[in-house]
């Protein structure tokens, strides 16, 4: 067998293939071209659909392809196997109704097995195909293929549907007994059991069907033109060409890990986190390179994921700095002979990492702040609200949530998290869909040229008359119970430049009307929405009356977001620019853009400024001039909003701004101004939340009611350490004192959240003491548990069982008892509602016992994941009443060496 690098099985790939009369073609971009139906090219065959469907003729039947793909359904099982990868090459031969099945046959094992090529022994080669396929069967054997390397599997044939199907044959290569030491032999091949002796290298599709709905596979109609698809994994062959443990010891993947290594300052050997990380830099490099970008939708989504959990896996190996874009040179170089615009598209590349990075930074924080907060939780779970949250707010991917729980061993509720997803997406539908599909879609909106007038700025009260009606979209001349109404005068602010609309009662005759929202119509016209018991009609005189008390809170909290944004630039700089907003009854929230970071001693500066300013009791002047007037008065506008020639410029105390916005008589008609929070939403744009007035109180205390829940739930789990810890001889101490005040501004709720994370502070002091004393208990007994280690096969065995240890206390354990016996050490140890797994054996046992895989297959057993090397692993799950017959599976599995 030659030992290649995978350069040099590239080369040979194609030219073994061009020697066959076939067009060796360059591989499509991952980014599929006019196929909405995928995210990526995830097959050798998918850009070449157009082919087999029939639809464009190639100029040559025969094809051979080395197709970049991407396949991301089983991110979770990357790093904890030999083989799984998100990104990886398919090497792949074609024929579109040209030659069949004995050519593709004959030429695989040819490649595979001639000295001039791969020079594999064909001993070491096994294949399965279809039962009922004795051409495959007397091809094989007629290359002298021995029958008992010939596996017959009911499951090798080819379908996905109507269409194009038949039977397939795999070839695997053996890698002996090493990688099979419960002696299972072919069974893991009939039994389709995962594995790493028997690995799949090339698999021949014979399309020569047409599934057909409705009848028996016997019964499919042949297809005029019969077809060949097969694919060979690159990583998969260098792993066993180079004889390497796993394809991410094979030559395209060791430059990338040895500069993890210099990054982290760790070694490599084997670690899953390495593996996680260069897997992830690779895939994003090379879709980046191809136009994909990072985002919150499809494809971008999948990379802002891999990303997110590359940086935090980067975490676990100790860096604690910006790295990923560190990487990409690296693959760059690897790929470079291979993929050379890789290396013209680096920059690129690295810029759009390292802002990606960079945000996720700085919600990293927050998040995992917020995720400490969410394991406070006796009950072991995360709802899907939380996890919504974490989401919507810190950006964290649902699935990286998911994998913090497992390690923890939480429950993460999937079904009530796609539920918030979709009352999320529902809202958004609504804001677009109800309104404006009436503004845009809508004939008889589009026709409808009859000027109504806002009159609301002064007035709140008007008798007015109702110059149309609809039902739904439908133009009416009566209306019955609800619908929108179009009034001659009215009073009532239509939501617009980010303030709501305003609500109230329209009064017919003896019907009242409640008005509960509208929008603008595109011949700018007011639509009133509205409910009501009874029929009005069109013409009908009615009086329109705003509720004053609603209108007088969106008001002040309007002309404070104009104080507020004066004062962020007095006390960050003239570069702060409004980004957005949204005011309501209830609260104001202002989104701004600022390069830099804002400290909470800057907020409660900016809080007592507006402040400041509310209190000069200073007249609202409201001017319309001309827009050119307005910019040289230094009035702020939004840069994208559009603006007529004439402008309606507001100025409370010393800001001035463009608005169309309803405000407040004077400043001191504000009343207070209070801060509610401060989020970064990344990309340098803040977010404020605040109010004024009489809601304050109300406001500020919902703001901190969480953080006293959490405070109570804390209290009561230090309660329970302290007992838990007296029932075991461990006496602790711990007392503290809260603050019942009410708080009255942002300085309040800092203080609220100081003294949770003072709390949350000591109760993780508290719990680290006990297992402190709980771990040195422990270890003074470790003879205890070396008195049941036993010699299996001449291998100093130790397999035990302890209840509620803390992780970093087992490994301590393990690694002493470990030292003590220089064999093997398995744990389990069982808490309430999970169970952790470690495995360690010494260097000598590396060839015997593989304990990533032990650890990996009892963690699936109990409902959860694991691995790690051959040496050290770790996993674990929340199935607990079978933990006793796992430990005897352990102890079978050394009785089987």
């Amino acid at each position: 067998m030659k030992k290649l690098t995978g350069n040099e099985i590239r080369k040979m790939w194609c030219e073994f293939w061009s020697l066959k009369g076939h067009t060796v073609i360059e591989s499509a971009s991952l980014i599929p071209d006019d196929d909405p139906t995928i995210l990526w090219i995830n097959a050798g065959v998918t850009p070449l659909k157009k082919y087999f469907d029939g639809t464009i003729v190639p100029e040559n039947r025969r094809i051979a392809s080395i197709q970049k793909c991407i396949r991301t359904n089983d991110i979770e099982n990357v790093g904890l196997t030999a083989r799984h990868q998100t990104f990886f090459e398919m090497l792949g031969n074609f024929s579109i109704g040209d030659y069949f099945k004995k050519e593709a046959i004959t030429w695989s094992f040819e490649f595979l097995t001639d000295s001039k090529w791969l020079d594999i022994s064909k001993d070491k080669l096994y294949v399965t195909i279809y039962p009922e396929d004795r051409v495959a069967y007397n091809t094989w054997r007629g290359l002298g293929v021995e029958k008992e390397h010939i596996i017959l599997l009911q499951d090798n044939f080819w379908e996905i549907g109507p269409g194009p199907s038949g039977p397939d044959s795999e070839i695997f290569y053996d890698r002996g007994e090493a990688y099979d030491p419960n002696h299972i032999g072919l069974d893991l091949l009939r039994k389709d059991i995962e594995n790493d002796r028997y690995v799949e290298i090339w698999n021949n599709v014979f399309s020569q069907y047409n599934a057909t709905p409705g009848l028996d596979r016997h019964n499919y109609p042949e297809l005029p033109h019969k077809n060949i698809d097969t694919g060979m994994g690159l990583e998969r062959m260098a792993s066993i060409l180079q004889e390497v443990p796993s394809n991410f010891d094979t030559d395209l993947f060791m430059p990338i890990m040895n500069k993890i290594s210099e990054i982290s300052g760790i070694k490599y050997n084997g670690q899953m986190e390495f593996k996680i990380i260069a897997d992830h830099i690779r895939t994003i490099t090379f879709a980046l390179s191809d136009g994909a970008n990072f985002g919150n939708n499809g494809r971008d989504y999948i990379l802002r994921r891999l990303l997110r959990r590359a940086i935090r896996y980067g975490k676990k190996i100790g860096i604690e700095r910006m790295f990923a874009s560190d990487l990409v040179p690296v693959v760059a170089e690897v790929m470079y002979e291979a993929y050379p615009y890789i290396n013209e598209k680096i920059n690129m590349t690295i810029q759009k990492i390292n802002m990606e990075e960079e945000l996720f930074n700085h919600t990293l924080v927050n998040g995992e702040k917020h995720l400490q907060e969410l394991f406070m939780n006796e009950d072991k779970k995360i709802s899907g609200e939380d996890a919504f949250k974490l989401y919507d707010t810190y950006g964290f991917p649902f699935e990286l949530t998911e994998e913090y729980a497992k390690e923890k061993g939480f429950t993460v509720s999937k079904e009530e998290f796609e539920k918030y997803m979709e009352e999320q997406k529902e809202l958004a539908r609504n804001s677009r869909e109800n309104y404006n599909s009436m503004n845009i879609q809508n004939e008889e909106l589009l026709n409808f040229e009859n000027n109504n007038e806002f009159i609301g700025y002064d007035k709140l009260e008007v008798k007015t008359k109702i110059l149309n009606l609809y039902d739904g979209e439908k133009l009416v001349d009566t209306l019955t119970n609800e619908g929108y109404i179009v009034l001659e005068k009215t009073p009532f602010y239509i939501e617009a430049g980010g303030q709501i609309s305003d609500k109230g009662i329209i009064t017919d005759g003896d019907i009242k009307i409640k008005v509960i929202g509208g929008f603008k119509g595109p011949n700018k016209q007011y639509f009133h929405k509205v409910t009501f018991k009874g029929t009005i009609k069109v013409d009908d005189n009615v009086i329109a009356r705003v509720d004053k008390r609603f209108r007088s809170k969106i008001s002040k909290n309007h002309s404070a977001t104009h104080l507020l944004q004066k004062a962020l630039q007095e006390v960050l700089g003239s570069d702060v620019h409004q980004a957005g907003s949204k005011v309501d009854n209830k609260r104001l929230r202002f989104d701004f853009k600022y390069d830099g970071d804002i400290s909470h001693e800057q907020l409660i500066k900016v809080e007592k400024l507006v402040n400041k300013k509310i209190k000069k009791d200073v007249l609202t002047v409201v001017q319309n001039m001309n827009i050119d007037d307005a910019k040289k008065m230094g009035a702020m506008a939004l840069f994208n909003e559009k603006y007529g020639k004439v402008v309606r410029v507001v100025n409370i105390v010393d800001s001035t701004e463009l608005c169309g916005g309803t405000h407040v008589k004077k400043s001191s008609d504000i009343g207070r101004f209070a801060i509610i929070s401060l989020e970064s939403k990344g990309q340098n744009i803040y977010r404020i939340e605040a109010t004024t007035g009489d809601n304050i109180e109300r406001e500020l205390f919902a703001q901190i009611k969480p953080y006293n829940e959490d405070m109570m739930k804390l209290l009561s789990k230090a309660k329970k350490i302290v007992a838990d810890a007296a029932s075991e001889g461990i006496i602790l101490d711990f007392n503290v004192e809260i603050n019942n005040d009410k708080p009255k501004n942002y300085q309040d709720i800092l203080f609220n959240l100081n003294e949770v994370n003072s709390i949350k502070k000591a109760v993780m002091n508290l719990e680290k003491e006990y297992y402190n004393e709980k771990s040195k208990k422990l270890l003074e007994h470790l003879d205890d548990f070396l008195e049941k280690q036993k010699s299996i096969n001449g291998i100093n065995t130790l397999i035990i069982k302890t209840e509620n240890c803390d992780v970093p206390v087992l490994k301590d354990m393990l690694d002493q008892l470990q030292n003590r016996i220089n064999g093997f050490v398995f744990i389990a140890n069982v808490n309430e509602t999970n169970v952790n797994y470690l495995a360690k054996s010494s260097k000598e046992l590396a060839g015997k016992i593989d304990c990533g895989k032990i650890v990996k297959d009892v963690s699936v057993e109990s409902n959860g994941n694991g691995g790690g090397s051959k040496i050290f692993a770790s996993g674990g799950g929340n199935k607990i009443d079978k933990v006793d017959d796992i430990l005897m599976e352990v102890e079978n599995i050394i009785i089987g060496l």
